[in-house]
């Protein structure tokens, strides 16, 4: 039987696991798990928080899980509590405060989805090792009763553990179709935890792929950020391409593996985007940015769609660039990603071409304005971006890229000394500009304020009379009669 316990940890063991358990376990837990014992019920920490402190890794998670239904979880709670929630309780789920500790008490329950069905069904059972049973993996079905802190294992959890593996407690076939979301869940838990999944596993995970596309949007994109934001995206991402996933959830990735023939040369753009995210993971300072990340696995995705096969083996992809960020705005879109998250990501793909623009340094002042304007706030992840988007492995190539960036990075500083780039403004506004044309407010005003915007960009600062001058030529060559002076 594959899934059968192993490692059975000797008393030994399980006294030292307890003890552990307690140094980590809240004393509001203690308490709770008192309170329900004395009314006959079972409270046990489970899954996560269990998981994390075996691996000695803080967690602020404290799930419970009970025998007791919620309507009497409710009653238990009630003047112990700080403040109850019932938001998730036609799954089971009462969430409620403690001072400043959140808790989740979930009844113990089996759920299964309809084929046809995004929602799980819900049944209420009396057994935690039943519980344990239909929960994902086996190192998330252990727990810890309360208030004894009894370690209870009858999955090998422990075991999976030490040996870094990912098992399903029963068949991976009924977990999956149970809730096809633990397949995403497993190229997840890869990455955060940088464990391998089991063979068995990783097969049913490539039969029932297409199962995926019942779980609703959101779902599938939480679970893509916590992998993506994980500290081994990599393997993740992998596992998802390697399984068929992928194509269901986030096809424009496994289409990056393009084939090549010996007669047209590229780099294997699939490869060269995960080292991208690598790089950029790289230069992170405050811990893991989604927008960047995105960004980085996504700004190639135009190229399968724009190759072109050219004479002498050569192989282009014009504008991909454009591409790539139509499609990248579409997939964030369908994954239900927020709007600004959408915007930026998008903005990334469409500019991290536009450096290479700059050769050795010909780009004029007013180029250099440009490229800060157009970056506007995502100026530093631009540069990150940029800088991660080179994996020659010709060291001087390389070099000489990193040090025109360099270059660029100190002309850009040099010209925020002498003007604020983030916040340039024409020299005259719309209230000035209506002023000087005779005209009211509307369509026009926006054509006269970006043509000075492009003179400023263009020639720096020249003053409101000549900017005034400019703008009055501007208006003739329209064909408009500016007011006499």
């Amino acid at each position: 039987m594959p899934n059968a316990p192993t490692d059975e940890p000797t008393p030994e063991q399980r006294q030292a696991i307890a003890a552990l358990l307690a140094r980590v376990i809240p004393p509001a837990a203690d308490e709770l798990g008192r309170r329900f014992a004395a009314a006959g019920h079972e409270l046990a920490l489970v899954g996560g928080p269990v998981r994390d402190a075996l691996l000695g890794r803080p967690g602020k998670d404290v799930d419970l899980t009970t025998d007791a239904a919620p309507e009497k979880v409710l009653a238990l709670v009630e003047g112990w509590a700080d403040a109850v929630w019932t938001i998730g309780i036609e799954f089971g789920t009462v969430g409620l405060r403690k001072g400043d500790l959140q808790l989740e008490i979930t009844t113990y329950r089996s759920e299964s989805y309809d084929p046809r069905s995004r929602k799980p069904s819900v049944s209420y059972g009396t057994s935690l090792t039943e519980d344990l049973r239909r929960r994902d993996f086996a190192v998330n079905a252990m727990a810890a009763r309360l208030p004894g802190h009894e370690f209870v294992d009858p999955f090998g959890g422990l075991g999976d553990l030490r040996r870094k593996v990912l098992r399903t407690p029963g068949r991976p076939e009924d977990s999956f179709n149970d809730d096809p979301l633990r397949m995403l869940r497993a190229a997840r838990f890869a990455a955060q935890l940088g464990f391998t999944v089991a063979p068995e596993v990783v097969a049913a995970m490539c039969d029932m792929a297409a199962r995926i596309e019942i779980v609703s949007a959101e779902r599938v994109r939480d679970e893509l950020s916590k992998l993506i934001c994980a500290a081994h995206p990599r393997e993740g991402l992998a596992l998802l391409v390697d399984t068929g996933l992928a194509d269901h959830v986030l096809p424009e990735l496994p289409k990056l593996r393009l084939e090549i023939d010996e007669h047209h040369r590229h780099k294997d753009v699939y490869d060269h985007t995960l080292i991208v995210l690598e790089q950029a993971i790289a230069q992170e300072e405050s811990g893991p940015d989604l927008v960047l990340r995105l960004a980085a696995l996504l700004h190639d995705i135009g190229k399968p769609k724009t190759r072109s096969f050219e004479p002498g083996g050569r192989v282009t992809f014009h504008h991909h660039e454009v591409v790539g960020a139509k499609m990248t705005r579409h997939r964030l879109s369908a994954l239900r990603y927020p709007k600004d998250v959408v915007a930026d990501v998008a903005r990334l793909v469409e500019l991290h071409l536009r450096f290479h623009g700059y050769g050795t340094g010909e780009w004029t002042d007013s180029a250099v304005r440009r490229y800060v304007r157009d970056a506007g706030h995502l100026l530093p992840r631009l540069h990150k971006l940029t800088r991660a988007d080179c994996t020659t492995r010709n060291r001087r190539k390389a070099e000489r890229l990193r040090r025109t960036y360099d270059d660029l990075e100190a002309r850009i500083a040099r010209l925020a000394e002498e003007e604020e780039l983030a916040k340039i403004r024409p020299e005259l506004d719309g209230n000035e500009i209506q002023a000087v044309l005779g005209i009211k407010p509307g369509p026009l005003v926006g054509r006269a304020y970006k043509h000075l915007l492009d003179i400023r960009l263009d020639r720096g600062v020249i003053g409101k009379d000549a900017a005034k001058e400019e703008l009055l030529r501007w208006a003739r060559e329209q064909g408009l009669e500016p007011p006499a002076s």
